[in-house]
């Protein structure tokens, strides 16, 4: 029987250091196919950030037997060794999701990860196992926010200026302020961790070693892409079944493209979710959307559903 990896407090976690100019960063493909246009206009774009992007080995492979795949599980995951461990990059910049992190997450060496020190990771959408895999296995805190080669992040100036804002100033965005529309489903107030990510793979990390055993005293951020209505109930069902959200202490809703109708939606996320009795507001404005805001995970911070705003204790980067 395979002992689980120790977890570290998500109470306690390590900020890596903001980027400056002139900055080498990493940009990898741990999940899905990255189509070259658009990762050469994301480097593009770090580059007007004065930033020195360098593309993984294996950044643009196919994998022979699955076409959801950028490359083999083995060479996804040396890419981002190698990146994380590279003494002259201090940052890994995800070039898109897809599905493939949880293929590769076991095949990381993180005694190397921690030994290498703080790093900034961004990504969001499967990146969620990466993100709860850093947050139990390295205690740092991550970025939640756009991709290189993403069409969310290539084509839109807030989700580039808030992203860019995060990484360079993060003082400037200690209050994140929701997007327009955003509404408060349960009115109030609430402190705790701001974690989250994906619904569907909070869904599938349940029982891994490398997840969080709960969701107890965060805020809880979630968002997902594509899903249908049974299934999103199903995802959430199985959350509340396991008890991963019993202590929650709010909820934060971002985007659900491609998904049915909000208005159907809202009433499952009311039904499943309503009964927790947090403060809970939705249509904040991060995930698979226009214009993504950056969410820190792994921060302390203040939800305010009622103004719309996330106000972290401390900025995400040193």
């Amino acid at each position: 029987m395979t002992t689980p990896p120790p977890t570290r407090p998500v109470s306690a976690p390590t900020r890596s250091a903001r980027l400056a100019p002139g900055a080498r960063v990493a940009v990898v493909a741990p999940s899905g196919p990255v189509p070259e246009e658009r990762l050469s206009a994301g480097l593009d774009i770090l580059r007007g950030w004065d930033l020195d992007p360098v593309v993984a080995p294996h950044a643009l492979d196919r994998h022979p037997g699955f076409n959801y795949l950028a490359g083999t599980d083995a060479d996804r995951a040396a890419d981002f060794q190698a990146a994380w461990c590279d003494p002259s990059v201090t940052a890994v910049l995800c070039a898109r999701g897809g599905y493939g992190v949880q293929r590769m997450v076991d095949l990381l060496d993180w005694d190397a990860i921690r030994a290498a020190g703080p790093k900034t990771l961004v990504g969001f959408s499967d990146i969620t196992a990466l993100h709860e895999a850093f947050a139990t296995r390295a205690g740092l805190v991550t970025l939640h926010g756009p991709m290189a080669a993403g069409v969310d992040f290539i084509k839109n100036a807030r989700a580039q200026e808030h992203l860019r804002a995060t990484l360079f100033a993060p003082e400037t965005v200690r209050t994140i302020k929701a997007a327009e529309g955003s509404t408060a489903l349960v009115p109030g107030r609430a402190r705790g961790v701001v974690l989250g990510g994906c619904l569907c793979l909070l869904a599938a990390e349940l029982g891994n070693p490398h997840a969080r055993p709960s969701a107890r005293g965060a805020l809880l951020c979630v968002e997902d892409v594509g899903e249908e209505t049974y299934r999103l109930d199903r995802y959430l069902t199985q959350l509340l079944r396991a008890g991963w959200l019993d202590g929650v202490a709010g909820i934060i809703l971002g985007s659900w493209a491609q998904c049915e109708p909000y208005d159907q939606l809202r009433t499952l996320i009311v039904d499943r979710l309503g009964g927790l009795g947090v403060p809970m507001v939705e249509e904040f404005g991060f995930g698979h959307r226009e214009g993504a805001l950056t969410i820190p995970f792994g921060v302390t911070a203040e939800l305010d559903t009622e103004a719309g705003t996330l106000t972290l204790d401390e900025p995400a980067l040193v």
